[in-house]
């Protein structure tokens, strides 16, 4: 990946400050998920509300391989021009282990592979409804990348109709050409839009990172532009640096900052808004519909 970037960061904040994640649950979860080979983004992304997730019995898969077609210059995921190949066992195992774990709220996630004809939509789709056929009461929340745009893997993903549709802007205007790979900040908000064109009843939903050296004003603008875009759900988080090559921190936002961006976008009407330093794009996402 290159020579290490040498900045220098702010010291990290106590409300930073995590538990390793330790507890039988989380031991249970983990060999569940390794023995039907699957990937979680709580482990491939280094999230740190793994601990709290697993010993919960919650998880986000993380489907199409470990391996993604981007580099984005925020994200702990393994770069690859060349991932593997789709797996076409992979929805029935990770039906099979969402049963196991008696899910109520499934959260699907994915790689970006850009060296798929439809970017994966296809088994996006096929993911769900494995999950509707072993647990049909359950919630499923799908978290996709932007299939370049393509309307059609847009709608084939809607058509397995998730209860959550979500794609994240990850930053504002200013930074998405340095923060993001491949991505933009207007096509992030077309596809949202799109997404609840086709399907008006299925919720749409994204977060942003801060801590990348954005404004409160740019904050806020971006806030604006998707409740633009008719998203109901908002998440908003710290970013933190996963290592060297990674972009530095420029600043920690306070609780009392989050709280009052929290405000601020209920205020204007989001559904749901989840929004502090450790919080990430699945944190609580059964709150949501509740």
């Amino acid at each position: 990946m290159g020579l290490p970037l040498i900045d220098q960061e702010p010291p990290r904040p106590k409300w930073i400050r995590v538990r390793a994640p330790t507890g039988d649950r989380y031991t249970e979860l983990r060999r569940l998920i390794e023995e039907r080979r699957l990937h979680t983004v709580c482990s491939s992304a280094a999230c740190p509300n793994i601990g709290e997730c697993w010993n919960a019995g919650t998880a986000t898969f993380m489907i199409m391989g470990n391996e993604c077609t981007r580099a984005c210059r925020f994200c702990d995921v393994k770069t690859s021009n060349k991932p593997k190949p789709l797996d076409l066992e992979e929805p029935k195992r990770l039906a099979e282990a969402a049963q196991l774990m008696a899910l109520e709220h499934v959260v699907i996630t994915s790689v970006a592979r850009d060296d798929v004809k439809d970017g994966g939509a296809e088994h996006f789709y096929q993911c769900i409804r494995a999950v509707y056929d072993a647990l049909p009461d359950a919630n499923v929340e799908v978290l996709v990348p932007d299939f370049g745009g393509e309307r059609s893997s847009i709608r084939r993903v809607l058509e397995a109709r998730p209860r959550v549709f979500n794609h994240n802007l990850e930053t504002v205007a200013r930074l998405t050409n340095k923060v993001r790979s491949k991505a933009s900040y207007g096509l992030s908000l077309d596809v949202l839009a799109a997404a609840k064109v086709y399907a008006p009843d299925i919720h749409t939903k994204s977060g942003l990172m801060l801590g990348l050296g954005e404004t409160d004003e740019e904050v806020e603008e971006a806030i604006r532009d998707l409740w633009s875009a008719n998203v109901d759900i908002l998440t908003l988080g710290q970013y933190l640096r996963p290592s060297g090559w990674h972009l530095p921190v420029k600043r920690y936002v306070t609780p009392e900052q989050f709280e009052r961006f929290k405000q601020f976008a209920e205020d204007m009407g989001f559904r749901h808004v989840e929004s502090g330093p450790l919080v990430r794009s699945s944190y609580h996402a059964e709150k949501a519909v509740a």
